[in-house]
């Protein structure tokens, strides 16, 4: 198995620091931490809590759905949705607080969980039409496969169709407006250049979110156009032609996951797990996909950080724990192999585990791992930065 040059694909630095203030370090694609060591996602979240005035804001929103708003009825906003708590939140609320008539939308998970059928079946009966999205499953697994393989991320297939598929859909609809809920790039950490930008550019699609290989890139894999159309969305011109305006809730609205969370919970009969998730000690957030397990988990192997080191920055951001809190729950849960559904992964990419494991170590970075007595170990944990 070749070698991945992770570092060089990712423009990672070769000398780790961490925030000083989360548990993310500068390996986390496009996060910069400023001179006081502190990342970009939390200087943003800083930003929102003490300068936007948030009054204003709901003002900009208000004008917003007046422009858009039916008179008759028929869709007016189109919200892309898998039943999890934060696009069940902004559909419920556009519809029951601001009047709107949304259409929601919802890309097929790779590998449906029951509590995700269940979940999404909850929030579409609270009152939502809705559309699934459900792609040829032979495609599918081949795709998931090779994105295993070429991209380190197995998860890449249903992003293409999570993005894709609502701006096709808005637009076979004549919907001109989509809403999102946060920009994940100023939230999370990555390019905040566009964080006080309340709209979402197309272009930023393949340049976040489809690790540089736009859809065509599979066709040198041996997938066809007609194997491929279905994941494809529509060119930059054509939504600028139907005047298509994709807009981020969070821009206009404190956004604070585990407040969406309870809030589904009363309004759309969202559940969380019964048991952790694999990874991290949270119960209630990307519970839909048995693949998501295996995306933070070759997030860990390439970058040094896993599901655990994820929902720990968020919750110190919002004021949740503190980071010493955050530190001893990453060493706990962080790169904790996700095995109950590693058969069922093993038998829809249909690989071998040694062929799984030599896939694994060929993303692995060699300035964040070294072997210990015969263990991969990190060089650099956040417990000891």
């Amino acid at each position: 198995m070749k070698t991945q040059d992770t570092a060089k694909l990712y423009n990672l630095p070769k000398i780790v620091k961490f925030c000083k203030r989360c548990t993310i370090s500068n390996q986390r694609p496009r996060t910069i931490l400023d001179k006081k060591g502190v990342c970009s996602a939390c200087n943003y979240s800083k930003y929102k809590r003490e300068k936007i005035e948030w009054k204003q804001r709901e003002k900009e929103f208000t004008k917003l759905l007046e422009r858009f708003r039916s008179s008759d009825g028929s869709y007016d906003v189109l919200v892309p949705c898998s039943g999890g708590k934060d696009g069940s939140y902004v559909a419920h609320i556009l519809k029951y607080k601001y009047d709107m008539h949304p259409l929601t939308v919802t890309w097929s998970p790779l590998l449906y969980t029951e509590i995700g059928k269940k979940n999404l079946n909850s929030f579409i009966n609270s009152g939502f039409d809705h559309v699934l999205g459900t792609p040829n499953p032979k495609v599918v697994k081949k795709l998931t496969k090779l994105s295993f393989e070429k991209l380190g991320d197995p998860f890449q297939p249903f992003i293409y169709g999570q993005v894709n598929f609502p701006l096709k859909t808005a637009i076979n609809n004549k919907i001109k407006l989509i809403m999102y809920g946060e920009n994940q790039e100023a939230e999370y950490g990555g390019d905040i250049s566009k964080a006080n930008i309340p709209t979402r550019d197309v272009e930023d699609f393949n340049k976040y979110y489809f690790s540089g290989k736009d859809i065509e890139f599979w066709k040198s894999a041996g997938l066809k156009d007609e194997d491929l159309n279905c994941f494809k969305g529509p060119q930059k011109g054509e939504i600028t032609k139907k005047n298509l305006e994709i807009h981020f809730f969070g821009y206009y609205h404190f956004w604070d996951p585990q407040e969406n969370y309870y809030y589904c919970q009363a309004n759309t009969g969202y559940e969380a797990n019964h048991e952790r998730t694999e990874g991290t000690y949270s119960k209630y957030a990307s519970i839909d996909d048995k693949i998501d397990g295996f995306h933070y988990y070759l997030a860990y192997i390439k970058f040094g950080l896993g599901r655990s080191t994820s929902d720990t920055a968020h919750e110190i951001r919002d004021e949740k724990i503190n980071r010493e809190e955050g530190i001893k729950l990453v060493k706990k849960f962080d790169g904790e192999f996700p095995k109950k559904y590693f058969n069922e992964f093993l038998d829809f990419c249909e690989i071998k585990e040694e062929i799984f494991f030599e896939v694994i170590d060929s993303w692995r970075s060699k300035h964040l791992w070294k072997k210990e007595k015969g263990e991969w170990k990190l060089k650099f944990p956040v417990w000891k930065s």
